[in-house]
Protein backbone atom coordinates (compact mmCIF):
# COMPACT_ATOMS: atom_id res chain seq x y z
CA UNK A 1 0.00 0.00 0.00
CA UNK A 2 1.50 3.17 -1.15
CA UNK A 3 1.08 6.32 1.65
CA UNK A 4 0.28 9.76 0.62
CA UNK A 5 2.10 11.37 3.28
CA UNK A 6 0.86 14.79 2.52
CA UNK A 7 -2.78 13.30 3.50
CA UNK A 8 -1.08 11.93 6.43
CA UNK A 9 0.01 15.34 8.01
CA UNK A 10 -2.91 16.43 7.29
CA UNK A 11 -4.95 14.47 9.45
CA UNK A 12 -3.18 14.27 12.27
CA UNK A 13 -4.44 15.96 15.39
CA UNK A 14 -1.11 16.72 16.51
CA UNK A 15 -0.30 20.26 14.74
CA UNK A 16 2.72 19.62 11.97
CA UNK A 17 4.50 22.61 11.52
CA UNK A 18 7.53 22.87 8.92
CA UNK A 19 9.75 25.78 8.96
CA UNK A 20 12.81 26.87 6.52
CA UNK A 21 16.29 27.53 7.21
CA UNK A 22 15.18 31.15 7.53
CA UNK A 23 12.62 30.47 9.98
CA UNK A 24 10.10 31.01 7.78
CA UNK A 25 6.83 28.19 7.78
CA UNK A 26 6.01 25.87 4.74
CA UNK A 27 3.63 23.50 6.00
CA UNK A 28 0.72 24.09 8.17
CA UNK A 29 -1.80 21.29 8.66
CA UNK A 30 -5.24 21.41 10.30
CA UNK A 31 -4.47 20.47 13.79
CA UNK A 32 -1.83 23.80 13.29
CA UNK A 33 -4.71 26.03 13.01
CA UNK A 34 -6.62 24.43 15.48
CA UNK A 35 -4.16 24.98 17.85
CA UNK A 36 -3.10 28.44 17.04
CA UNK A 37 -5.81 30.38 15.16
CA UNK A 38 -4.10 30.92 11.80
CA UNK A 39 -5.13 29.51 8.63
CA UNK A 40 -2.93 27.67 6.41
CA UNK A 41 -2.83 31.05 4.07
CA UNK A 42 -2.35 33.07 6.73
CA UNK A 43 0.49 31.03 8.11
CA UNK A 44 2.67 29.82 5.01
CA UNK A 45 5.22 32.26 4.10
CA UNK A 46 5.47 33.85 7.78
CA UNK A 47 8.25 33.76 10.25
CA UNK A 48 7.61 31.54 13.15
CA UNK A 49 7.32 34.90 15.24
CA UNK A 50 3.53 34.19 14.09
CA UNK A 51 3.32 31.89 16.93
CA UNK A 52 6.19 32.53 19.76
CA UNK A 53 5.97 35.12 22.40
CA UNK A 54 8.07 37.98 22.24
CA UNK A 55 9.74 37.78 25.01
CA UNK A 56 10.79 34.13 23.99
CA UNK A 57 11.85 35.32 20.25
CA UNK A 58 16.02 35.90 21.33
CA UNK A 59 15.97 32.81 22.76
CA UNK A 60 13.70 30.70 20.31
CA UNK A 61 15.95 32.12 17.29
CA UNK A 62 19.77 31.77 19.26
CA UNK A 63 18.69 27.87 19.54
CA UNK A 64 16.79 27.80 16.25
CA UNK A 65 19.59 29.18 13.93
CA UNK A 66 22.20 27.20 15.82
CA UNK A 67 20.89 24.20 14.78
CA UNK A 68 20.33 24.79 11.00
CA UNK A 69 24.21 25.89 11.39
CA UNK A 70 25.42 22.51 13.14
CA UNK A 71 22.34 20.05 12.31
CA UNK A 72 21.99 19.36 15.63
CA UNK A 73 19.35 19.93 18.01
CA UNK A 74 19.02 18.59 21.59
CA UNK A 75 15.04 18.52 21.10
CA UNK A 76 14.55 15.53 18.50
CA UNK A 77 13.56 13.11 21.26
CA UNK A 78 13.04 15.24 23.90
CA UNK A 79 9.62 16.83 24.61
CA UNK A 80 9.97 20.43 25.10
CA UNK A 81 7.11 22.16 26.75
CA UNK A 82 7.22 26.36 25.58
CA UNK A 83 4.73 28.99 25.59
CA UNK A 84 3.41 30.24 22.24
CA UNK A 85 0.49 32.99 20.96
CA UNK A 86 -3.22 31.89 19.87
CA UNK A 87 -4.07 34.27 16.91
CA UNK A 88 -6.15 36.01 19.21
CA UNK A 89 -3.19 37.11 21.50
CA UNK A 90 -4.10 34.29 24.31
CA UNK A 91 -1.24 32.83 26.31
CA UNK A 92 -0.84 29.21 25.04
CA UNK A 93 1.34 26.53 26.59
CA UNK A 94 2.46 23.69 23.99
CA UNK A 95 4.37 20.55 23.86
CA UNK A 96 6.46 19.92 21.05
CA UNK A 97 8.96 17.71 19.37
CA UNK A 98 11.31 18.07 16.47
CA UNK A 99 12.75 16.45 13.59
CA UNK A 100 15.41 18.04 10.68
CA UNK A 101 15.06 17.69 7.14
CA UNK A 102 18.20 17.19 4.84
CA UNK A 103 18.69 18.54 1.23
CA UNK A 104 20.58 16.06 -1.34
CA UNK A 105 23.77 17.58 0.15
CA UNK A 106 23.26 16.86 3.30
CA UNK A 107 22.78 19.85 5.02
CA UNK A 108 19.48 21.07 6.39
CA UNK A 109 17.00 22.27 4.62
CA UNK A 110 13.79 22.18 7.05
CA UNK A 111 12.86 21.79 10.11
CA UNK A 112 9.02 20.12 11.59
CA UNK A 113 7.64 20.01 14.69
CA UNK A 114 4.97 17.99 15.79
CA UNK A 115 3.24 20.35 18.56
CA UNK A 116 0.40 19.70 20.99
CA UNK A 117 -1.60 22.27 22.90
CA UNK A 118 -1.11 21.67 26.53
CA UNK A 119 -3.18 24.77 27.95
CA UNK A 120 -5.34 23.34 30.21
CA UNK A 121 -3.33 20.19 31.21
CA UNK A 122 -0.61 23.18 32.47
CA UNK A 123 -3.69 24.90 33.69
CA UNK A 124 -5.18 22.09 35.60
CA UNK A 125 -1.34 21.56 36.87
CA UNK A 126 -1.27 24.73 38.50
CA UNK A 127 -4.36 24.69 40.06
CA UNK A 128 -3.33 21.17 41.51
CA UNK A 129 -0.33 22.60 42.57
CA UNK A 130 -1.83 26.18 44.32
CA UNK A 131 -4.41 23.50 46.03
CA UNK A 132 -1.72 20.98 47.54
CA UNK A 133 0.55 23.95 49.09
CA UNK A 134 -2.49 25.24 50.64
CA UNK A 135 -3.33 22.08 52.14
CA UNK A 136 0.36 21.83 53.02
CA UNK A 137 0.13 25.22 54.72
CA UNK A 138 -3.17 24.84 56.57
CA UNK A 139 -1.64 21.28 58.01
CA UNK A 140 1.60 23.72 59.09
Amino acid sequence: MQIDFEQLLHALGDGVIVSDTSGKITFWNAAATRIFGFAENEAIGQSLDLIVPQRQRDRHWDGYHKTMATGQTRYGADLLRVPALHKEGKPLSIAFTVALLHGSNGEVSAIVALVRDETERWSEERKLRARLAQLETAQA
